[in-house]
């Protein structure tokens, strides 16, 4: 049954990976294991469940099948067994997906306490600010800034951050402070990620709405880079608390308009669809929002 098992776990990670070398690398295996371990495997089933190609490993039509009624078995399995052991010992491999600049800020620095309570537990971060196909990448949770999911996603809100202006003591001498939406058109304004696209920022006050028209002379998708053009005297940014918290703390850059409001930013927690969530992965999710939403309260 331990071959066996070790054969459905291989698969299932070959299928997510395309490709035996890297599913490999990730089990601790050597390609020519993984090949001659799906072969076994095969011919058990007596189908085949993947096609080899040069470039990539694919499912055949039965590996498809093959692997939607298997993940959902092996999730049962890792179920049953953290239900046995009791005492909420997570042991394996917790795979995370997040954006670059929220998983250095806010994710890193609080993996200590959780891995001190977890010590047979490891964590594999996948940091991209490109958005992850959690299924394709075998992400276990994903933590994301807004919610744009499919909806056969689950996703779970865990905390919402302030959005705010924030500009460096340099350049506010040198091009004054605004007091209210339309002097903005006045300043230059640094463009960052997460939806400054059409360029109209909205804000909120004494039960009111106005937007502003805005133009950047610099532009980013990163959040790194707006907060580092602004900290360089750039411009004005408009950022989470998230993306900016040390530098505020530091004095490197201040906040500026802060009696007009901003529509916050909400972080959730996705999990892959057609499978239940690790038992990790949710055990990362409670302590995250617990420790996230305590500092930010």
């Amino acid at each position: 049954m331990t071959d066996r098992l070790q054969a459905l776990r291989t698969f299932v990670r070959v299928a997510r990976r395309g490709s035996l070398s890297r599913a490999g690398r990730e089990l601790g295996l050597s390609q020519p294991s993984v090949s001659r371990i799906l072969a076994t495997l095969e011919r058990e089933v007596g189908a085949s469940l993947l096609s080899r190609t040069t470039r990539a490993v694919v499912l055949t039509e039965a590996g498809e099948d093959y692997l939607a009624r298997v993940e959902p078995v092996l999730a049962a399995l890792e179920e049953a067994d953290f239900a046995a052991r009791g005492a909420g010992e997570l042991r394996g491999v917790l795979r995370l997906a997040m954006s670059s600049s929220f998983g250095v800020r806010e994710v890193i620095p609080r993996l200590p306490k959780f891995l001190d309570r977890h010590g047979a537990l490891r964590i594999e971060l996948g940091i991209s600010d490109a958005r992850q196909d959690l299924v394709t990448e075998g992400m276990d949770v994903a933590l994301r800034l807004g919610l744009a999911v499919d909806a056969s996603f689950r996703a779970r809100k865990l905390a919402s951050a302030p959005r705010l202006l924030a500009a460096s003591r340099l350049y506010l001498r040198r091009a004054g402070t605004p007091a209210c939406p339309a002097d903005l058109a006045g300043h230059s304004v640094i463009m960052g990620p997460g939806g400054d696209r059409p360029h109209a920022w909205t804000f909120r006050k004494d039960g009111q709405e106005r937007s502003i028209k805005v133009e950047g002379r610099v532009m980013t998708a990163v959040n790194e880079g707006a907060t580092a053009a602004a900290v360089a005297g750039l411009g004005i940014t408009r950022t989470s608390v998230w993306g900016c918290r040390a530098e505020l703390r530091r004095g490197d850059l201040m906040a500026v308009m802060t009696d007009w409001a901003l529509e916050p930013v909400e972080l959730y927690a996705v999990f892959p669809a057609g499978r239940a969530p690790a038992p990790a992965a949710r055990a990362f999710v409670e302590y995250f929002a617990s420790e996230i939403g305590a500092e930010d309260a």
